[in-house]
C-alpha cells in the first residue's frame, strides 16, 4: 500500500521494529511516574514540576545539541543515546525496587533522562533522511514514525494501566529497561550510509550562530516555530493535567487515567496516519492552521464535558489536532531546511516543542492549583484559538505582500 511505502527500505523497517517495542515500555514508564508522583504528593503542581524537570534540557540544550549533531555521524549518536537511556531506566527500576523513590530523586533521574533525550531526539530526527533512499518518501517516513510513536502511546498506557493496577510501578519500569534491547539489536543490524561531506566544519559557536541566522532569515520556518512555541506554552501541556482530570473531575483511578492516555494516543495515531497519506505539494502551513484551531475548540469542549465517554472523545480530538500540527511543522522543516543546517533547525523545533513545554506544564500546573482544572482547560482552549487566528492573519498578510510585489 502507498501509505506504507517507506517500509520498503530495510533500514527504516528496522528502525520501526525497534522503536515500536521500546516505545511501549517508554509509555508504561511515563504513566507509572505520573501516577506515582500524583499519589505521593496529591498535587498538580508537583506533577507538572517533575515533567518540567524532565523536559528542561530540551529547552536549554537543543540549539547547542543541534550544532553538535550537525558535526557528527547521526547513527553513532543514536546508538550511544540508546545505551544511555537503557542505563537510566535500569537505575530507575533499581531505585523503585529498593523503595528509595522521592520526588527529588525522580526529578534528578528525569533530568538525566532529559539530557540524553535531547541528543537522542535530534540525532534520530536528523538520521531519518538516511534511512530512506528516495527523499520523496521522507514525509511518509516521518508520518509513519509518528504513527508508531502514537500507536505505542495508545497501547502502552492501556497495558501500563493494567500492570500498574495489578503489580505496581516496578513492573512498568522493569519492562521499559528490557525494551531497549530490541532497539540496540535493530541498530546493530542497520547498514546506514551517511554523507560525511555534509557534516558541518565550523566551530560549535560559529555553527550555533549560523543556525540561528538561517532560521531568522527563513520566514516560513520561523513563523511555524513561533506557533509551536505558543502552543507548547499554553495548549500542549493539557497532557500534564490528564491524571488530575481522571481522578478529580471523573473520580477515576489508574485505569481511568490510562483510558485518557490511550484516547490521546488513539487520536494522535489517527492524525499520524492522516499525515502518512499526505501527497507531495500539499500546503502544510494550512494544515497547521486548521489543527491549531481544532485543538483549541476541542480543549474547550473537554472542559465542558460531564460524561466520561465524551471527555475521552474530546481528548482524542485534541491529540489528533496536536499530532497534525506538530507533524506538519516537523515535515515542513525536514523537507525545506538546507541539509547542512537540518539538525540545527530541528534543534529549534525540539526546543519549541519539548523545550518550551516544561515551562508550560509548570505554568499550567500552577494555574490549575489556583483557578481549578476546568477554568484552566477553558483558558488553554481559548489561547489555542487565538494562536490559530493569529497565524491565519500572518498567512493572509504574506499572500497580500506577495501579490503586491508582483504588481
Amino acid at each position: 500500500m502507498d501509505i506504507f511505502r517507506s517500509l520498503s527500505y530495510p533500514n527504516f523497517r528496522l528502525h520501526v521494529i525497534g522503536q515500536a517495542i521500546s516505545l511501549l515500555g517508554t509509555w508504561m514508564q511515563r504513566i507509572a511516574i505520573s501516577w506515582m508522583v500524583y499519589e505521593m504528593t496529591n498535587s498538580v503542581f508537583w506533577l507538572g514540576f517533575v515533567q518540567f524537570i524532565a523536559l528542561l534540557p530540551s529547552l536549554i540544550l537543543s540549539p547547542f545539541v543541534g550544532s553538535f549533531v550537525d558535526k557528527h555521524r547521526k547513527y553513532k549518536l543514536v546508538f550511544l543515546t540508546q545505551i544511555g537511556l537503557m542505563l537510566q531506566a535500569g537505575i530507575l527500576t533499581l531505585v523503585v525496587g529498593l523503595q528509595l523513590q522521592t520526588v527529588l530523586l525522580l526529578s534528578v533521574l528525569g533530568f538525566i533522562q532529559g539530557i540524553i533525550n535531547a541528543f537522542d531526539v535530534l540525532s534520530r530526527q536528523s538520521l531519518m533522511i538516511s534511512l530512506v533512499d528516495n527523499k520523496r518518501d521522507l514525509p511518509n517516513a516521518i508520518a509513519l514514525n509518528s504513527s508508531i510513536f502514537n500507536a505505542a502511546r495508545m497501547v502502552g498506557p492501556a497495558i501500563g494501566g493494567i500492570l500498574l493496577t495489578r503489580y505496581g510501578e516496578l513492573v512498568c519500569f522493569g519492562i521499559n529497561f528490557i525494551s531497549f534491547v530490541p532497539v540496540i539489536i535493530c541498530l546493530l543490524l542497520m547498514r546506514v550510509k551517511e554523507d560525511r561531506s555534509k557534516l558541518t566544519k565550523e566551530s560549535h559557536s560559529q555553527a550555533l550562530i549560523e543556525g540561528f541566522s538561517y532560521v531568522r532569515r527563513s520566514p516560513h520556518i520561523k513563523s511555524l516555530i513561533i506557533v509551536l512555541v505558543f502552543s507548547s506554552l499554553f495548549v500542549i501541556p493539557y497532557t500534564s493535567l490528564l491524571p488530575a482530570i481522571a481522578k478529580d473531575l471523573f473520580s477515576g483511578d489508574e485505569s481511568t487515567f490510562s483510558w485518557f492516555e490511550s484516547a490521546a494516543g488513539f487520536g494522535a495515531m489517527i492524525g499520524a496516519i492522516n499525515m502518512a497519506r499526505l501527497k507531495t505539494g500539499e500546503n502544510l502551513r494550512y494544515r497547521v492552521l486548521f489543527s491549531a484551531f481544532l485543538m483549541g475548540i476541542a480543549l474547550c469542549l473537554l472542559a465542558f464535558a460531564r460524561f466520561l465517554p465524551l471527555a475521552l472523545v474530546f481528548t482524542m480530538v485534541v491529540a489528533f489536532a496536536m499530532m497534525m500540527q506538530n507533524s506538519s511543522i516537523n515535515t515542513y522543516i525536514q523537507t525545506h531546511a538546507v541539509p547542512s543546517y537540518r539538525a540545527r533547525v530541528i534543534g529549534y523545533y525540539v526546543m519549541a516543542f519539548q523545550g518550551v513545554a516544561p515551562i508550560g506544564t509548570l505554568l499550567i500546573g500552577a494555574m490549575a492549583e489556583y483557578i481549578g482544572i476546568k477554568s484552566t482547560l477553558y483558558f488553554m482552549g481559548t489561547v489555542g484559538v487565538i494562536v490559530a487566528l493569529s497565524f491565519y492573519t500572518y498567512l493572509r498578510l504574506h499572500i497580500h505582500r506577495r501579490l503586491f510585489k508582483r504588481i
